[in-house]
């Protein structure tokens, strides 16, 4: 069954709404952001190697120092390889109305219209 033309253009709304309140979530059901996503994962991993380098190394040496620093390089590298929490220092918390907000007051104008 086809859309409307009608229904295409509240799709589109729907979707620029969608893509300027939650890109990270448009991204996803998209699949577009694949690529950050496992380069991020690649990079996780081998710091992670280069930890296990590090230990193996700390250990040969007998060093506890430098046991202690490869441990802490191999749970960043697997930190960064589990999570998906980008850090954006310029956003403070504050959130603007979100496109359900607009989306639930253009249906109750319509509803009034009626």
């Amino acid at each position: 069954m086809a859309l409307s033309d009608h229904e295409k253009k509240l799709l589109a709304e729907m979707e620029a709404a969608l893509e300027q309140e939650d890109p990270k979530l448009l991204s996803t059901l998209t699949g577009k952001a694949r690529t950050r996503q496992s380069s991020r994962a690649l990079l996780g991993l081998s710091i992670l190697g280069v930890g296990l380098l590090v230990l193996i190394s700390g250990l040969i040496a007998q060093a506890t120092l430098v046991g202690v620093v490869a441990f802490l390089i191999c749970l960043a590298g697997a930190l960064l390889m589990i999570t998906n929490i980008s850090f954006n220092p310029g956003s403070r918390g504050v959130k603007k109305p979100g496109w359900s907000t607009s989306l639930e007051e253009r249906w109750d104008r319509r509803g009034n219209e009626s």
